[in-house]
């Protein structure tokens, strides 16, 4: 590097090279070699490279020197090298032209003969792209836009950040200026982007012109989705495997892509009209506009604080809060007209005109969707569809719409959810997950710091343009992409079918009789999901309430056959025990409030706790004199208390209430009370977990939820308080269940428990016992990681119960999971492993005829490119060989990517095709 500073092997030269004329002293930074040549001889030289770097040898260093100052003059409107007669000189003689290392300076004279053609055509025809239509005086080559172009899609770089590189390219030392051409490098860029889409799509071959181009006809569709008339078998509506030629679709939201409130539609709109990935905008902001007072109706479901989240999030400064998208579920590609901006979070509104905005393109009757909150979302769907344009409402009573909450998103709803919206559990779905979208949000996230910053139909016109980008790579990757599916799922369905087919045979002696009826259930399920759930446990949940029933039922029969009297009309046993895990229960919460009132607590906070004190005292002095009728051996030891203490009163909170499980063995307490109370206790035990696996789920949410989309202070805060109030519900449902499975223990041995088996689904629980499905503990890996047991508890019932019908029996009869609970849960697991084998089936179903369908696609869009090229008769020679050429391209392109997947594909295929002729032969 340092020899090249220098004249290398020419200092001794005495004559230039193409020449020989004396003291040669120019080279060419940007011609190979490093020949030094006379003015007249490199002047000549670059006539055909007028964007080239010069340097001049001074005697002692090379200098900068353009050939502007060299005095090179640029024709244009003539062959490179001729002069024109009537030449006209650039604006004030001053051009500016963009390129790929740096920023020129030259001497342009434009041809004004009678027969020339406009400036703009004239910079058009040499590749530099004019940055106005009007006396222009800067322009960018066609190649610095290329590069710009690509490179976007792949770093991400700004325009900002390129152009300033180009900048100190051209002089990185700050002495000599640079002129300043950023504002029109933008616009160049933004007008590149939208021809390239409109000539890849077709719109320059099109006789109607570009007015003619219609909504979303310039996005990059899937090959492998199902198109009728393009890539799907003439018959396929009568085709008895319909499920093949379904439609996935997976929605979702994007909260960094947001924008702010700078410029407006007015002062920037876009250049397209609803053609590409963006719905259009008038038609869109008019329809939300209309329906600004509709009301969002509230999840019911636990998963969905993050989405309550979004629709209260701060939007000051911002004109739009992020993104809305439609995607092709199986292979992550935008569909048309299926993206929208978001003003106010995640409302159904606007998910709901960008789902029927991307229908109108498919007459398919199969649709399988996916959101992450489709279990809310699609429940007055069609209701809300009546408030759209005509032209956007879906016959959905003649099609089969399926609703699916993505995999990984699956685990943050509530139990109900898991099995009625699992892609696991539903048929005609192979292994489709729903997280497409998620995957993609990765690759535009980059972008958002510069999109932020433009105005809308700028943002717009970018955000469709890599939208597009990204499908492309995605179309030239499904070569690859759909081999590597096809190699993994191979496998996996034939390990599943094995699997599977051990589980039926080693089941067929116990349970043969129930096989057929487990079948006859699942399958009514598949064709209906209004029958009965086959993979949710049909046994009634232990809840405080179950056993609180169960117990007064009780009562009632005893009450009425005289063999139980009680000793207060107001106040049973069962209610005593109850009234007193209700006060144990108020206690734990009145120390846990006291203990976060603080030092700074104000007088209102403070009267409101001694309110809520003094009325806790009420109820334990009232339920004392209830709890002594049955257990009189308390009022001594209660008296035996207030004398070591020398009667000084006792919080409320720190009141014994000596129920049986804290008395010791050695006491007099009665069997029927202990019974009771374990009943209760168990119930308890179970409410707790119950509560602690909602909480946790809801922490995983709206931790993944704050993780993806909150940005800044305020959001950030209200989403810790959200947190820290999930944090304290985690804490005390822990602490509940710790007290009410202490008692347990102790009085397991009273009540005759210990053999019964429920510490096999009531466990201690420690601190690392309270983490979510998805948490992995130190020292473990995804491979290795364990979940923890309060998410698979699974309980036995006691045998000798089974067969005692005693009086004393029925009495200490609790809610145990019951033998059918092991015959439901193996129908459970024959249910799953049935699906697991279907599910692998069926993928690779699909794949197949996904590949068939690419292959397909690009023999259909290769015909269509030959249409195309037949050109239009009305143009000029040069304009119609152009067309054709293109075309051709296009054409020939698309049929050597279909010839390269069916030749990566045929082994494979030959496999696929070979283990299904074994399945028939074994048939």
């Amino acid at each position: 590097m340092i020899r090249l500073e220098g004249r290398c092997s020419q200092a001794g030269a005495q004559s230039c090279l193409g020449c020989n004329c004396p003291s040669p002293e120019y080279r060419c930074d940007d011609c190979l070699g490093s020949e030094l040549y006379c003015s007249s001889c490199i002047l000549s030289a670059h006539v055909r490279h007028p964007l080239h770097r010069l340097q001049k040898w001074n005697g002692q260093y090379f200098k900068q020197i353009s050939l502007k100052t060299m005095g090179l003059r640029i024709q244009l409107g003539h062959t490179t090298g001729q002069r024109c007669l009537n030449p006209r000189r650039a604006f004030d003689n001053d051009f500016v032209v963009i390129d790929t290392h740096g920023i020129h300076e030259v001497s342009l004279d434009f041809c004004n003969c009678a027969i020339a053609e406009s400036y703009v055509q004239q910079l058009l025809r040499v590749s530099w792209f004019p940055a106005t239509t009007s006396n222009p005086k800067t322009a960018a080559t066609f190649r610095v836009l290329k590069q710009y172009h690509i490179l976007s899609f792949e770093s991400k770089v700004s325009m900002y950040e390129f152009y300033h590189a180009l900048r100190r390219m051209s002089n990185n030392t700050g002495l000599l200026p640079v002129k300043d051409r950023y504002e029109p490098f933008t616009r160049m860029i933004r007008e590149w982007r939208h021809l390239k889409m409109l000539k890849r799509s077709g719109q320059g071959h099109d006789p109607s012109g570009i007015g003619g181009t219609a909504e979303g006809e310039c996005a990059i569709l899937c090959p492998a989705c199902p198109h009728p008339g393009k890539n799907l078998p003439a018959d396929w509506k009568d085709a008895p495997q319909q499920w093949l030629y379904g439609l996935f679709l997976a929605i979702d939201a994007n909260f960094r892509l947001k924008r702010k409130a700078v410029s407006n539609d007015d002062v920037d709109p876009s250049l397209s009209e609803g053609w590409g990935y963006f719905v259009e905008e008038d038609a869109y902001k008019g329809f939300l506009h209309s329906s600004a007072d509709s009301i969002q109706e509230k999840s019911t479901c636990s998963s969905h604080s993050a989405v309550n989240m979004a629709d209260t999030k701060s939007s000051r400064g911002l004109a739009v809060t992020g993104l809305g998208t439609v995607d092709c579920a199986r292979h992550n590609m935008k569909r048309p007209n299926a993206v929208g901006d978001l003003q106010k979070g995640e409302r159904y509104i606007n998910m709901d005109y960008l789902f029927f905005s991307t229908l109108r393109h498919t007459v398919l009757d199969t649709l399988n969707v996916s959101y992450d909150i489709a279990c809310q979302w699609h429940k007055h769907l069609w209701n809300r569809m009546s408030a759209f344009p005509l032209s956007m409402h879906l016959s959905h009573a003649a099609k089969t719409v399926s609703f699916f909450v993505p995999k990984f998103h699956l685990p943050a709803h509530i139990e109900q959810c898991q099995t009625s919206f699992s892609f696991n559990f539903k048929s005609g779905v192979g292994r489709t997950d729903g997280e497409a979208p998620e995957r993609g949000w990765a690759n535009i996230n980059p972008v958002a710091s510069s999109t932020k910053e433009m105005g809308p139909g700028s943002r717009r016109d970018t955000l469709d343009d890599y939208f597009g980008d990204s499908n492309w790579k995605k179309v030239v990757g499904l070569g690859s992409t759909m081999l590597r599916k096809m190699k993994d799922a191979l496998p996996e369905r034939e390990n599943h079918h094995e699997a599977f087919e051990d589980l039926d045979d080693g089941l067929r002696g116990e349970y043969s009789a129930a096989l057929e009826q487990w079948r006859e259930q699942v399958e009514a399920w598949e064709r209906d999901a209004a029958q009965p759930n086959p993979f949710e446990r049909k046994a009634e949940s232990i809840t405080m309430a179950s056993v609180r029933l169960e117990l007064a039922r009780q009562d009632q029969v005893d009450l009425q056959t005289g063999t139980y009297l009680a000793l207060h009309e107001d106040c049973t046993p069962s209610v005593l025990i109850s009234t007193g895990l209700e006060l144990e229960d108020q206690q734990r919460r009145m120390k846990a409030d006291r203990a976060g009132l603080g030092v700074h607590a104000t007088d209102n906070q403070e009267g409101k706790i001694l309110q809520r004190s003094n009325t806790l005292r009420r109820r334990i002095d009232a339920w004392v004199k209830m709890q002594e009728l049955y257990m009189p051996f308390l009022a001594a030891l209660r008296a035996s208390e207030r004398s070591v203490s020398n009667n000084v009163p006792t919080a409320p909170e720190a009141i014994k209430l000596w129920l049986p499980s804290h008395i010791s063995g050695t006491m007099p307490c009665d069997i029927h009370l202990q019974t009771i109370e374990w009943k209760l206790r168990y119930g308890q035990a179970h409410d707790a977990l119950r509560s602690l696996r909602s909480n946790l789920r809801a922490q995983t949410a709206i931790l993944k939820y704050k993780d993806r989309h909150l940005r800044g202070q305020g959001a950030n805060t209200r989403a810790r308080n959200t947190l820290k109030a999930i944090e304290v519900r985690i804490e005390g449902a822990a602490s509940t269940y710790e007290h009410a499975h202490k008692s347990l223990v102790v009085l397991a041995p009273r009540v005759n428990q210990t053999q019964s088996g429920w510490h096999s689904s009531l466990r201690p629980l420690d601190r690392a016992d309270i983490r979510s499905m998805t948490d992995i503990l130190w020292g473990e890996s995804e491979g290795t990681r364990k979940l923890s047991w309060i998410w698979s508890m699974r309980g036995a019932a006691p045998n000798e119960m089974d067969n005692d019908n005693t009086l004393e029996g029925r009495r200490l009869f609790i809610l145990l999971p019951s033998q059918a609970h092991s015959r439901s849960d193996m129908r459970i697991e024959w249910c799953k492993a049935r699906a697991r084998a279907m599910r692998w089936a069926e993928e690779v179903e699909l794949l197949k005829e996904e590949m068939r369908r690419i292959q397909q696609f690009f023999e259909w869009d290769a015909q269509r490119w030959d249409e195309r090229g037949l050109g239009n008769a009305l143009q000029d020679a040069d304009q119609r060989e152009g067309q054709m050429a293109y075309a051709k391209r296009q054409a020939v392109l698309r049929r050597m990517l279909a010839e390269s997947f069916k030749t990566s594909w045929a082994d494979t295929l030959a496999l696929v095709d070979r283990f299904e002729d074994m399945d028939i032969d074994s048939t």
